[in-house]
């Protein structure tokens, strides 16, 4: 006997709910974390709002946003987010520019001008310079740009470091999560599928 239409109507809703709450997990946004325990401190204090989050494009040269803004206010110190070297104090295209290396990874902060110096080590909330007004990214408002990257080209989300990065689950044995597909979800003559994206590796010319 198939079941009354009050029944399938159920049935099928909550088949679409367990779906789209499994895509939230399984999948969840695209990004690329640095695959360790968040032990960094936020540049601005008093915490900061985000103004923007990490939304890297899908090419090169494609529109999206390679790190994260967060407010600040003019004048406001810099800080390391994690302790390094500055391997760039200086200006580009007339922004304020501070790059420290953490051995693997680098943290990018700008507009600011800075109080370091190439070659200098700074300890994880050391300030490195003060907030800017020109080239914010959230102009007239003065926001920090704030970026993170792996390697030579890797862009990741900036926000893992200081553990406000997006949820994402791994399996009880500690490995990587396989991209997974889940099977279509049938009632009736209505259906829907279900799936996760692959993870992103970006690439842009900063120092």
């Amino acid at each position: 006997m198939r079941p009354s239409s009050p029944l399938r109507i159920l049935l099928l809703t909550t088949l679409l709910a367990v779906a789209a709450a499994v895509l939230l997990v399984v999948s969840g946004p695209a990004y690329a974390d640095p695959g360790t325990a968040p032990d960094g401190v936020w540049p601005l204090d008093p915490r900061p709002e985000v103004v923007s989050r990490f939304d890297p494009p899908e090419t090169r040269w494609g529109a999206g946003h390679r790190g994260v803004d967060l407010a600040g206010h003019v004048g406001q110190p810099v800080r390391a987010a994690a302790p390094g070297r500055v391997t760039f104090a200086g200006r580009l295209a007339g922004r304020g520019v501070v790059v420290v290396d953490h051995g693997g990874t680098r943290t990018t902060y700008e507009p600011v001008a800075a109080s370091v110096a190439v070659g200098d080590t700074v300890d994880a909330g050391g300030t490195l310079g003060r907030l800017e007004l020109f080239a914010s990214h959230c102009f007239p408002r003065a926001c920090l740009h704030w970026g993170l990257i792996e390697g030579a080209e890797h862009y990741l989300d900036p926000l893992t470091l200081v553990g406000a990065g997006p949820v994402r689950l791994l399996p009880l044995d500690g490995g990587v999560p396989p991209v997974a597909r889940l099977p279509t979800l049938t009632s009736g003559n209505v259906s829907a599928t279900v799936g996760s994206g692959p993870r992103m590796r970006l690439a842009e010319g900063l120092p």
